[in-house]
Formats: structure tokens, sequence, C-alpha cells
């Protein structure tokens, strides 16, 4: 997780110190899950980590998921959402960020590119504090760290068409 990220989970969370979710709760634990069932009936979906501030609520936690997504983006995202210009579609709002991106890899079997949607999501019994702006740019750059992150454990062709540093103005 990048610098930026970290500052961002502090915005999201209101915590600096954190938990992760044990020993395969990792990007590079994911992308071999991911890679390794890729051609297979395997499930298209999964958990990359879990993220719990020290000290909080019980069910109080981010998770990052990520999807294999077969076939064109569908549909308008819901109006919550900020459209960012990050790979495929990039989404974010004060409680939740998403980057859809191509990935043309060696460890990705098949003459087109695999599409992969990394997700950040808290969940929470309680509402989201802060400025809903600073919140969007939060997650923003925590779903950024985690899909450059994928990208990169996966040898994904140009980092999956990610820039190094989050965009954050609206497409």
């Amino acid at each position: 997780m990048s610098a930026e990220a970290g500052k961002a989970l502090k915005v999201i969370t209101g915590a600096s110190r954190f938990e992760g979710s044990g020993p395969d709760g990792t990007v590079v634990f994911a992308a071999k899950w991911l890679s390794e069932g890729y051609d297979s009936p395997a499930p298209d979906d999964g958990g990359i980590c879990d993220i719990y501030a020290q000290n909080s609520a019980a069910g109080d936690r981010l998770e990052a998921t990520w999807e294999l997504v077969w076939g064109p983006l569908k549909g308008e995202p819901a109006a919550k959402f900020r459209v960012l210009p990050m790979g495929e579609r990039a989404l974010a709002a004060p409680d939740a960020g998403s980057i859809q991106f191509a990935c043309r890899s060696e460890k990705l079997p098949g003459s087109t590119p695999a599409h992969i949607d990394i997700g950040v999501e808290r969940w929470s019994p309680k509402d989201p504090e802060g400025d809903p702006e600073k919140l969007t740019d939060a997650y923003a750059t925590v779903v950024h760290s985690f899909a450059l992150a994928m990208a990169k454990e996966l040898r994904c062709e140009n980092d999956g068409g990610l820039e190094p540093r989050p965009v954050l103005d609206p497409a």
C-alpha cells in the first residue's frame, strides 16, 4: 500500500494504526489465487484483505476485493459515485471505491485481456464521518493503491493502464 493510501486510510477511519486480516490477506496471495484459477471453474471473485483500525468497533472494517468482469461495462453508476479517469472505469464515493482495468499478462492466458475490478468498501454500523469530498478522494486513493499493486503483481502490460498516482479529478 502506498504512503498516500496510508494517509487516506486515516481520513476514512480516523485511525493511524491498523491490523490486517491474516497471512492470506495480501495482494500477493489474491493475485496468485486469481492467476491460478483464471482459466478454471474457480470462483471469479475473492477477497484481497480486510483492514481493521486498532480498537475499532466490532464489524467495523474496510474490505478490499477483486472480481473478474466478463464482457463490456454495463449501466450507469449510482449517483453517489464520482467517475474518475483511471483504468477502464473508476468510481469513488464517501463510503466506497472501485477501479476496473484491463490486464494482458503471461500469468493470465488467452488472446484477450482480462478485465479486473478492484473494490474497497467500508462495512460499519456507523455512517461515514467527515467531509464527503475528502472521503471520496481517500477511497479513490486507497482503491488505486490496491489496483496498481494487483496490476504489478500480475505483471499486466503497462500496469493495466493505471498511472503511478491516483487521478482525483472527475472524468
